[in-house]
């Protein structure tokens, strides 16, 4: 290993974005997440792909977290949607321990994002799944997502079979196994960049009625607290 063992100690750019305050932040977080998340669309390269978001999970037996990226695909006042295999290793947490977690991550920007993950209903993945193009759609069905598989040629004969088996239908069925996974956020954390490492940081948070996760109008108010740097 030929890596300076200054190389990445010294790796540092300076944070430089406007005073985030209490009084211009918005009662509601989705509203100032819109704003955010709008500005890094117009401002970020289309290959950052602002919507990208890191996920957050933990087996419930060995309390043993595991993380990766995903793209969020629905943003809207129930929560943050992901659409994924069911039977992969994130869903299978999720099924056990339904707590997760996000992180946005927008250059001096983040979100953080924390609350209960519930599938999305039937008729909400048809549509998501029927708006994705026929090659993402053929390989929802190809791949065992998580499980060992013994090489790429597997993976591609796996897709092919797909293919032919679906050739005489332009609209192939979602698979059984692949739907949507919606985050109902209890937490919502914004950070700004700021000069000599003094960043903002607003977390908003609020009660969630378990009763009635899919209900936004059901849960609590949205409180608002400055954080320390």
């Amino acid at each position: 290993m030929n890596l300076d063992p200054r190389a990445v100690a010294d790796m540092r750019i300076n944070y430089d974005q406007g005073v985030l305050l209490e009084s211009d932040a918005p009662a509601d977080p989705l509203d100032l997440f819109t704003r955010w998340f709008d500005a890094a669309r117009a401002n970020l390269p289309a290959e950052a792909e602002p919507n990208a978001v890191a996920l957050a999970t933990a087996d419930p037996d060995t309390g043993r977290p595991s993380c990766r990226i995903v793209l969020v695909k629905v943003i809207d006042p129930r929560g943050f949607c992901v659409f994924t295999n069911l039977e992969s290793r994130k869903a299978d947490q999720i099924a056990r321990n339904p707590w997760a977690a996000m992180t946005f991550w927008w250059g001096q920007r983040s979100v953080r994002i924390e609350g209960r993950m519930l599938p999305v209903s039937a008729a909400e993945s048809d549509a998501y799944y029927n708006a994705r193009p026929i090659g993402s759609r053929i390989g929802a069905w190809a791949s065992p997502q998580s499980r060992p598989i013994p090489d790429r040629k597997h993976l591609e004969d796996r897709e092919q079979a797909f293919r032919d088996q679906f050739s005489d239908n332009p609209s192939p069925p979602r698979p059984p196994y692949w739907g949507g996974l919606r985050l109902v956020p209890d937490t919502i954390e914004f950070w700004q960049g700021r000069p000599s490492r003094l960043h903002d940081r607003l977390r908003y948070s609020r009660s969630i009625n378990l009763e009635a996760l899919d209900d936004a109008a059901a849960h609590g108010p949205w409180t608002m607290e400055r954080l320390a740097p």
